[in-house]
């Protein structure tokens, strides 16, 4: 289990680079709770913001969400590689089967696939591009029930 200083570090990093790139996901405050090895959890608290008239979690913070779980491992991959790679989603799918009633964390475990595609933009030059999976869970609710899933298509180049 990674240090409380590690989780705080990460969601540092997340907060930060959210803040000054993607302002509006910075709005959702998401929170990394694991970023070990293959796996990559982030959570973004059910809020005012986040709340739709249901008081379910809407659907464009369950999109951030599953896109951000794939980009954090992506920003930190490239970032240990040294090397000036930018990235962006293709595309996106989402798939949701349940009512998301509480705090949701969304879970990433294709980190070596990340890292196979980052290695694979590096050596080439060229754009590359793969599709990655995510999903969401509400703990509070069951852990075991996933309320969405996502596939993301990471598009990555080298710059010049």
């Amino acid at each position: 289990m990674e240090s409380f200083a590690e989780r705080l570090k990460a969601t540092a990093l997340v907060r930060i680079y959210s803040f000054f790139k993607i302002p509006l996901l910075w709005s959702v405050r998401p929170s990394v709770i694991e970023n070990k090895g293959p796996r990559t959890v982030l959570k973004i608290p059910l809020t005012r913001k986040t709340k739709n008239h249901l008081g379910v979690m809407y659907f464009g913070a369950l999109a951030m969400g599953g896109e951000a779980a794939v980009a954090l491992k992506a920003i930190q991959i490239i970032e240990k590689s040294g090397e000036k790679i930018d990235f962006i989603f293709k595309d996106f799918h989402a798939d949701f089967t349940k009512r998301a009633e509480g705090d949701v964390h969304f879970i990433c475990d294709q980190g070596p696939g990340v890292e196979a595609l980052v290695t694979k933009a590096k050596a080439s030059g060229e754009r590359e591009s793969q599709t990655f999976e995510s999903y969401a869970i509400v703990p509070s609710k069951d852990p075991t029930v996933r309320v969405a899933t996502f596939q993301v298509t990471l598009s990555l180049k080298k710059r010049r």
